[in-house]
């Protein structure tokens, strides 16, 4: 049994079949959320516990197997598990603190053409402790608190919905990390009925919508998904969310040269969103070869903010960071499969 692998519930129950008082795993939680490498290093439970607990359970770690720094201080993090897989996280620095990105799956099944995290598809979800581990490794190697969690990453949180959703509870709890809900944001392409359940599971956690295009034909071209989870059934799912939780959705939009960049589409775009509480983050898409796609450019990026404005959608262009390394998401890995730290 892996110890890591269990909820808290699971591990208070595994602690009470050997014989233990419950309050022991929340010992355990602070030591896993303190980086312990071991069960040896957990010096407030008693020596026959932790002799116990070495005994019969594993306890694994992954590590940071290789880190790219840009020269605007962005790092990203090739991050390595027990079985060999490999994730990427980045850390990246704003005015207003420090933001995390972690993945919550190895590939992805979604097939973004855009995207090179999709590229070979997905290998298998990570476990909630994985994705808690990129937090732990990034915050022990940079040495900088951690004041943001997204996750927009490799995978499709929705589509790993049980350990992420486990993440957010272990990441949240206050005997760990204590991170305020309010400052995660969840990305996703828009799997509806996910996206539903986590409505009423995280009313306070924030939502991004990947939605890359302003009408149906476009978006199902860059983003198979869409040919299941439909603009006229996201769009109002959005309105809804919005005035269920109080909390405004934000859309990221990808500008792709050619596809969906032109006037028309701002225009579109706004029509779409208008009356929504949302904001659109405009990105300047990061080149992947593989797809043959290029960015609109960062001019052409403000052009079509401004056009959106004009209209009434408030939205902001993303700084572009760590352009002069593995930026776009899945780069890292698929560059580097065998590079050491």
């Amino acid at each position: 049994m892996d110890f890591k692998d269990l909820t808290r519930k699971e591990r208070s129950e595994a602690l009470e079949a050997l014989g233990e008082r419950p309050f022991r795993e929340k010992q355990i939680f602070k030591w896993i959320c303190a980086g312990a490498e071991s069960f040896a290093e957990m010096t407030d439970l008693p020596a026959a516990l932790r002799e116990k607990l070495a005994e019969r359970c594993s306890f694994r770690r992954g590590k940071v197997e290789f880190c790219q720094t840009s020269k605007d201080g962005t790092s990203k993090f090739l991050i390595s598990f027990p079985d060999g897989e490999k994730a990427e996280t980045v850390f990246m620095s704003y005015e207003y603190g420090n933001s995390l990105c972690v993945s919550t799956q190895v590939g992805c099944n979604m097939g973004c053409v855009f995207c090179a995290s999709g590229i070979g598809g997905k290998v298998r979800d990570l476990k909630a402790w994985e994705i808690l581990e990129q937090y732990l490794l990034c915050a022990e190697y940079t040495g900088k608190p951690i004041n943001h969690i997204v996750l927009m990453g490799m995978g499709e949180p929705m589509d790993n919905y049980e350990q992420v959703s486990e993440f957010l509870r272990q990441i949240h709890d206050p005997a760990g990390i204590g991170l305020s809900y309010r400052n995660i944001t969840v990305s996703s392409c828009g799997l509806i009925p996910k996206l539903e359940q986590f409505e009423k599971d995280f009313p306070q956690v924030n939502l991004a919508i990947s939605l890359h295009a302003s009408d149906q034909e476009t978006r199902e071209k860059l983003m198979p998904a869409a040919k299941v989870y439909k603009l006229d059934e996201l769009i109002p799912f959005c309105r809804k969310h919005a005035e269920v939780t109080g909390r405004r959705v934000t859309f990221e939009y990808a500008l792709i040269a050619g596809r969906n960049d032109t006037d028309a589409d701002a225009k579109k775009l706004a029509v779409l969103l208008r009356g929504l509480n949302c904001h659109v983050n405009l990105i300047p898409l990061n080149t992947v070869t593989e797809s043959g796609l290029k960015s609109s450019g960062r001019p052409r990026a403000l052009d079509f903010q401004k056009k959106l404005l004009d209209q009434g959608i408030q939205c902001t262009v993303r700084r572009q960071l760590g352009a002069d390394i593995d930026a776009a998401c899945g780069q890292l890995r698929k560059n580097h499969p065998n590079r050491p730290c």
